[in-house]
């Protein structure tokens, strides 16, 4: 058992992770935890340069296996680099998005398949989240919430592509419902925060 705990924020585009991310941070850092916050694809100064390659509007000629490779090894220097260390320290760690992401969006949304999650064993080189906070909103209400911003591009896929990878994250939530736990992003902020918080704790009793 590492002494660190793991927590991750999934979810479809246009969810709200962002403000449920800080307002849980918040909380576990009011109860003394010693508590880092990342993001992916990103988190470390390589990964950060993937992320602009990947997310680049421009780069429409994008193979869909580039891509996945892409955030694949954006996590695997992300694991090496900062997570696992962290963890090792007895830190708790909170990831905007892990490995679910990529299996949501190019296992299901590219139908790259399991190719997707063998290239991300290898990758995480087995580590996995104690706890996955899994915030859902129905894609057409995600892809209305984002349309006002700057999208990038995954963002401007198409509607399809989203449903696709709402469809991911079901079938995630059902294959792991020990790990993942289902939020409804439909509701107010402070209704989903209180839940979210009252659910972690709970979780964290239990450990």
């Amino acid at each position: 058992m590492r002494p660190g705990l793991f927590i991750t924020f999934e979810g479809p585009d246009g969810a709200g992770k962002t403000t449920q991310i800080n307002r849980l941070t918040d909380y576990l850092v009011s109860m003394g935890m010693d508590t880092v916050l990342t993001r992916e694809p990103g988190g470390t100064r390589i990964g950060e340069k993937i992320r602009e390659i990947i997310l680049d509007p421009q780069h429409q000629e994008m193979d869909h296996l580039t891509e996945a490779l892409l955030y694949a090894s954006s996590r695997a220097q992300h694991v090496a680099e900062k997570i696992r260390p962290a963890l090792d320290e007895g830190k708790t760690v909170i990831c905007d998005r892990f490995m679910d992401s990529s299996i949501a969006y190019q296992g299901y949304g590219r139908k790259l398949g399991e190719r997707v999650r063998i290239i991300n064993e290898i990758a995480v080189e087995g580590l996995t989240p104690d706890l996955t906070i899994l915030l859902l909103v129905d894609p057409d209400e995600g892809k209305k919430r984002i349309s006002n911003g700057f999208l990038d591009r995954l963002e401007l896929e198409a509607i399809h592509y989203h449903r696709d990878v709402y469809e991911g994250y079901l079938a995630l939530a059902n294959r792991y419902p020990e790990r993942i736990l289902c939020i409804d992003g439909n509701r107010g902020i402070e209704e989903i925060s209180s839940e979210i918080i009252e659910k972690t704790a709970a979780f964290l009793g239990r450990l």
